[in-house]
């Protein structure tokens, strides 16, 4: 599975990311994401600004963004496509992962099961 991208960014993302980056109240060297358990459906992708790349983290550089892994996260992330989105009433990042089995009601958790080959194969993801 060494060949599979754990994240990709979308123009809209990527774009957003940047804006949000631009105004941050010191130097941050790019975006950390990961998972954490909680939530109703058992997981919950998380955010943060990353000052710098910790031991162990995955760094994926896509579309002048750079983004940074968690290690516990990254079986779960595999093949994960990060999205901007804005309708009516909001605008959010949206995660479009392979792995994600079902979500909660409110769109805020998730249950996610690790990468398997097979999985990203159906799923349309390629190394």
């Amino acid at each position: 599975m060494s060949g599979f991208k754990v994240i990709s960014l979308t123009d809209r993302a990527a774009d957003r990311l940047k804006a949000i980056m631009a105004d941050a109240d010191k130097p941050i060297a790019g975006l950390r994401v990961g998972v954490r358990n909680g939530g109703c459906a058992g997981m919950a992708y998380t955010m943060e600004y990353a000052e710098e790349r910790k031991a162990g983290e995955d760094m994926i550089e896509d579309r002048g963004v750079t983004v940074f892994i968690d290690p516990k996260a990254v079986l779960f992330l595999l093949g994960t496509e990060m999205d901007f989105k804005t309708d009516k009433l909001s605008s959010q990042f949206v995660f479009n992962n392979p792995n994600q089995t079902s979500a909660c009601g409110c769109g805020e958790s998730i249950a996610i099961t690790p990468a398997t080959p097979d999985r990203l194969a159906s799923a349309g993801v390629t190394a």
